[in-house]
């Protein structure tokens, strides 16, 4: 996939939530939510402040992040559903 994010945006794909239950319960692919966790996939260079000077994101490619339920923008490449969004709305880096 030969796609790079402009300035402080990251490509970020979805990390499958469980479809069980800790009690052993399947959830139905209609009941479940989006998950809220990611891995990144690629960055931008970093946000551009007004002097022209480059502050590079705190995220790289292969961190797990925790994003908004609403966050980013839904985009399909090379069969794959990803998303872009701006590093703002990456809450944190999973551990």
């Amino acid at each position: 996939m030969a796609f790079r994010p402009l300035h402080d945006r990251v490509l970020v794909r979805r990390i499958e939530a469980d479809t069980k239950t800790a009690g052993g319960i399947i959830i139905p692919d209609s009941a479940q939510e989006k998950p809220s966790e990611g891995e990144i996939v690629s960055v931008g260079s970093g946000a551009k402040a007004e002097d022209g000077t480059v502050t590079p994101l705190d995220v790289k490619a292969g961190d797990k992040v925790l994003f908004g339920k609403w966050s980013g923008t839904e985009i399909k490449l090379d069969g794959e559903d990803l998303l872009i969004m701006k590093e703002s709305d990456i809450m944190g880096i999973l551990g």
